[in-house]
């Protein structure tokens, strides 16, 4: 909703304030097809020269997160910290009964509690593949938080791409807003003959070129940018915290030890409160009695 607002803002005040100084839409509006032809069609050319068909789907559809924002909320952490709990104390009471969990998480009664986090292939795949590397005694924190850095890496230098390749058409807009205003110059030249009001308008609808790239890619594109890898970061401390808890499971801390280290790794506009997180590992123990 706040990215809607932040748009209207933008549109009113250039043009507001454009008509309030006393300019005329007019001229504008008669250009803006054929600049807009010229600019955002070389722009999504160039797009698509530069991306593969996973990339164009990866970018358009992280556009949305523009929007929408980060996809992990508050509770969702919470339901984080109490499915690791319910996890790790498995596997410290009943190895063999863990199994079943981490082979068919989609069939588990304790993954199905949670069905948000049971629905990120990426979540699931990065708890599963460390219990299970544990059980088969690759369990030396040091090399798994190494092994679990790199993963999580990798995972976030994929997912930025879509934030890349906005940035780099954003960076373009400019350049391509000059080659439109040139070709509106070279069709004014072609005019040359004519009476000063017509050069005027012509010259007027060739700047359109320029002030359309620029508002384009300070205004629109470049925000949008940065605003998808600012929710691409902060969902990437949902994995990290994943690994955080993970690996002091490893250093054979307490139970309830792990969950603290993982809830003082929450990002704090996210982070549950002790005595929260103490109520709602309560539950779970009382429904797991």
């Amino acid at each position: 909703m706040i990215g809607i607002v932040g748009i209207l803002l933008i549109f009113i005040m250039v043009f507001g304030g454009y008509i309030a100084a006393g300019g005329k839409l007019g001229i504008i509006l008669k250009s803006l097809p054929f600049e807009f032809m010229m600019i955002g069609g070389a722009a999504a050319g160039a797009f698509v020269i530069s991306n593969d068909i996973s990339g164009i789907k990866h970018t358009l559809k992280d556009m949305g997160k523009v929007f929408k924002g980060p996809k992990w909320k508050h509770e969702d952490y919470k339901d984080l910290l109490c499915l690791l709990f319910e996890l790790i104390r498995l596997a410290r009471q009943n190895p063999v009964g863990l199994e079943e969990h981490i082979e068919a998480p989609e069939n588990s009664s304790i993954f199905t509690k949670y069905p948000k986090i049971l629905s990120d292939k990426e979540a699931v795949a990065l708890i599963c593949d460390t219990l299970r590397s544990a059980s088969m005694n690759y369990d030396d924190p040091h090399q798994v938080e190494e092994v679990l850095e790199k993963r999580l890496e990798a995972n976030l230098h994929h997912a930025l791409h879509s934030s890349h390749a906005m940035a780099a058409i954003g960076d373009g807009l400019p350049a391509l807003g000059i080659v439109a205003a040139v070709l509106g110059v070279i069709k004014t030249m072609a005019s040359i003959d004519q009476p000063p009001e017509i050069l005027g308008k012509m010259i007027g609808g060739a700047l359109v070129g320029t002030f359309l790239g620029v508002f384009l890619a300070y205004g629109l594109v470049g925000p949008f940018s940065a605003k998808m890898k600012d929710v691409i970061e902060e969902d990437g401390h949902f994995y990290q915290l994943i690994r955080e808890v993970l690996v002091a499971n490893l250093h054979n801390h307490a139970t309830n030890i792990c969950i603290e280290v993982g809830r003082q790794n929450t990002p704090g506009h996210c982070r549950p409160s002790f005595s929260e997180l103490e109520e709602a590992l309560k539950e779970v123990k009382s429904d797991a009695a």
